[in-house]
């Protein structure tokens, strides 16, 4: 049993991993830039989900679910369907190539962005590596 994807829990334990991760820490040791991700709902969830996590040098200072994208100030939000999460979770599609396509939409600066594909790839890897249930509903709450 995973933790639920739709819970601060899951963020928090993205970042712990970033936090743990030589790969990470070595590929964005540059790089600064907070995130929020925007699930958006679809065919299989209902909800709109909001994910802020801090990134600063290879590390991963702060994160947590939010209530809505204005709750934090972020360099960047990304924003997909649920089920476009889920397969760079699952790592069905790659992030560069899902920004390139559309179907992850990024606001910010996309050039700094496209500079560090080996953080980004890194980061989905940490993502991977908590063991994520999806479930079938949103939680009530």
């Amino acid at each position: 049993m995973g933790i639920r994807f739709d819970t601060d829990e899951w963020i928090k334990a993205v970042s712990r991993q970033l936090n743990e991760s030589k790969d990470y820490e070595a590929s964005a040791k540059d790089w600064e830039g907070d995130f929020i991700f925007v699930a958006e709902p679809d065919e299989t969830y209902a909800r709109r989900l909001f994910f802020f996590i801090s990134l600063f040098h290879g590390k991963s200072p702060d994160a947590a679910m939010i209530a809505s994208e204005d709750e934090r100030k972020a360099e960047y939000k990304v924003r997909a369907t649920f089920s476009t999460w889920r397969k760079v979770i699952e790592g069905k599609l790659d992030p560069i190539q899902g920004m390139m396509t559309k179907k992850l939409k990024l606001e910010g600066n996309l050039a700094k962005v496209m500079r560090y594909p080996k953080a980004a790839k890194e980061i989905v890897a940490a993502c991977s590596r908590v063991p994520t249930d999806f479930g079938d509903q949103p939680q009530q709450g």
